[in-house]
C-alpha cells in the first residue's frame, strides 16, 4: 500500500491521479488533498477517499468546505500556503504528488523534499524555475522524484537505467495543437475558444494555451534538461500530431528508443504511483492498425516563437527561465480575459525577458524575486 497526498486534486491531473487510485484501492491510500478554490468537488472527493487533511485556498474557501461536509467527516480542514505544506509534509505520506500549475507548486514540492517524501511531478514549473535548487534537494535528501508529464515518462522508461554515457539525444514529441497547419496571416486572429480545442488531450485551461503556443514544449524543454541531466543542444523537439509516440530517446550506437501509447495522462501518472511496478488498467490498448500513420516534422519556430523563447531562457538559465514562466502564466491569463492577443504572447513575454537583470547563481528567494518581478511586469505591458 502506498500512502500519497495530491496537491491539485480537483484539477485535470488530480482528478484522473484519484481515478487511477480509485481502480487500485489496495494499492493506493489518499491520505491527503489540497486544491484551490473548487470546494464542491473537492468535498465529494474527501467523502470517497477520506483523507487525513485537505487544503484549500483561502479561510473562506475552508468554511465553505466545512459547512459542505458537516460534522460526519473527520478530516482536518486547512487554508492558504501553510495548508498547503501541511499536505505536502504529511507524516503518513510516501510520496507527494504534485499536480498544480504554475510556481505554486515550487514551495509545497520543497517542503515535501524536505520531509523526505518521494515526488511525482506533474508540474514543470518547479523544475523550470528552480531545477538547480529542486534537484539538489533530491540528492540531498536521497528522495526519488518520478516525472508525471508523458513527455518525461516516455523518457524516463526509454533510458530503462542505461548509463548517462550511453545517451545521445532526448526527442521530445508535440501533437502541434490546434493551429499546427494554421495560416500565419490569421495567427493574430485566434482566439481563446479557438485555443482551447486541443485537438489530442483533454486538459485545464492554462496548459492546453500553453499547448497552442508551443510554450507547454518549451518549458518541457526545460524540465528535461534538469530530469535527465542533459544539454540543451541533446534536446530535440519534434512535432507528431498523432500523439501515439510520447517522446524517443536516441543512443550513442544510432539506436532510437520510442514510448508509444493511446494519449491518456492516467497511464503516466499510473506508473509513476505504481513504480517500480506495472499495474493492469482497463484503459484502451494501443491499436497501430486503426493509427496507420505516424508523421514528424520540425516546430515553425517563427510561427511559434515561444518555442524559441524557452530554449534562450534554458541556455541562459540563472534567474531567466523562472521570469520567462512567470511572464508566460501571467500573459495566458491575460490572453484567455481578452486583454491581449494570441500573438502577444511571446512578445509580452520577450519584451520581459530583455528587462529582466539576470541573477546567474539564485537562492530560492532569489527565484521568487524574479517570478513576482517578473508577473508584475507582465500585467502591466499593454
Amino acid at each position: 500500500m502506498k500512502n500519497v497526498s495530491i496537491i491539485g486534486s480537483t484539477g485535470s491531473i488530480g482528478r484522473q491521479a484519484l481515478d487511477v487510485a480509485s481502480s487500485n484501492p489496495e494499492k493506493i491510500h489518499v491520505v491527503a488533498l489540497a486544491a484551490g478554490s473548487n470546494v464542491e468537488l473537492l468535498a465529494d472527493q474527501i467523502r470517497k477517499f477520506k483523507p487525513r487533511v485537505a487544503s484549500v485556498a483561502s479561510e473562506n474557501y475552508a468554511r465553505e468546505l466545512r459547512r459542505l461536509l458537516g460534522d460526519n467527516i473527520n478530516t482536518v480542514i486547512l487554508s492558504g500556503t501553510d495548508g498547503l505544506i501541511a499536505v505536502a509534509s504529511d507524516s503518513e505520506a510516501d510520496m507527494v504528488l504534485t499536480a498544480v500549475t504554475g510556481t505554486v507548486g515550487l514551495i509545497p514540492t520543497m517542503k515535501a523534499i524536505e520531509a523526505g517524501k518521494d515526488i511525482a511531478l506533474a508540474n514543470k514549473e518547479t523544475l523550470v524555475a528552480a531545477g538547480n535548487i529542486v534537484m539538489d534537494k533530491v540528492a540531498e535528501m536521497g528522495v526519488k522524484l518520478y516525472p508525471v508529464d508523458s513527455e518525461h515518462s516516455a523518457i524516463w522508461q526509454c533510458l530503462d537505467n542505461e548509463p548517462q554515457k550511453a545517451l545521445s539525444k532526448l526527442i521530445l514529441t508535440a501533437s502541434g495543437g490546434p493551429f499546427r497547419n494554421y495560416p500565419a496571416e490569421k495567427m493574430s486572429s485566434i482566439t481563446p475558444e479557438m485555443a482551447l480545442k486541443h485537438p489530442n488531450w483533454d486538459m485545464g485551461s492554462k496548459i492546453t494555451i500553453d499547448s497552442a503556443t508551443l510554450m507547454n514544449k518549451g518549458l518541457e524543454v526545460i524540465e528535461a534538461k534538469w530530469l535527465f541531466d542533459v544539454d540543451f543542444k541533446d534536446i530535440q523537439v519534434l512535432v507528431h500530431a498523432q500523439s501515439i509516440i510520447h517522446s524517443m530517446v536516441e543512443f550513442i550506437d544510432g539506436s532510437v528508443i520510442a514510448h508509444l501509447g493511446i494519449p491518456d495522462m492516467r497511464i503516466p501518472i499510473q506508473y509513476a504511483l505504481s513504480y517500480p511496478n506495472r499495474w493492469p488498467n482497463d484503459l484502451p490498448k494501443l491499436n497501430l492498425l486503426e493509427v496507420q500513420e505516424l508523421t514528424f516534422e520540425a516546430p515553425d519556430l517563427d510561427r511559434f516563437p515561444c518555442l524559441k523563447l524557452a530554449f534562450q531562457a534554458g541556455e541562459i538559465g540563472g534567474t531567466m527561465p523562472a521570469v520567462l514562466n512567470a511572464a508566460n502564466e501571467v500573459t495566458v491569463a491575460r490572453f484567455l480575459k481578452r486583454e491581449i492577443g494570441f500573438m502577444d504572447i511571446p512578445v509580452v513575454i520577450n519584451n520581459i525577458m530583455e528587462k529582466h537583470q539576470i541573477i546567474a547563481k539564485p537562492d530560492l528567494d532569489d527565484i521568487l524575486t524574479a517570478d513576482r518581478w517578473a508577473r508584475e511586469a507582465a500585467g502591466e505591458v499593454k
